[in-house]
């Protein structure tokens, strides 16, 4: 089985590769009941993603940050309103208990997002 998923992940670009690590933490973190590293994680897997839409798309981006790559997504009319959608709800703000809306997962969150933005 380790072999089947060493040919898959070699023909998987680096980019690919890193959102596929981001995940697979996220979910490791959140099985571990540590839900703040959990949303870290997803968040950067969706920077990932917007980060490499925007390289293809030709826009310049300055800035490491997951969440203001996120943001920038998030604000672009260009883009179809579900993956906008999607980047706001990856940079919603937790609430005073460090909690998101209930209806709100994040990593599922960014695995939509990535799987959306990587078809435009």
């Amino acid at each position: 089985m380790q072999q089947v998923a060493n040919i898959y992940n070699s023909a998987m670009s680096d980019w690919e590769n890193e959102i596929q690590v981001e995940l697979k933490l996220a979910e490791t973190a959140r099985t571990a009941q540590n839900e703040g590293r959990a949303r870290v994680c997803a968040r950067r897997a969706a920077g990932i993603a917007a980060r490499e839409y925007l390289s293809r798309a030709g826009k310049k981006v300055r800035t490491p940050s997951a969440f203001d790559v996120l943001n920038l997504i998030a604000r672009d009319p260009g883009l179809p309103e579900t993956i906008r959608e999607r980047a706001n709800r990856l940079v919603q703000p937790v609430d005073e208990d460090f909690k998101l809306p209930a209806h709100v997962d994040l990593i599922q969150e960014a695995k939509d997002f990535c799987e959306e933005i990587s078809k435009i």
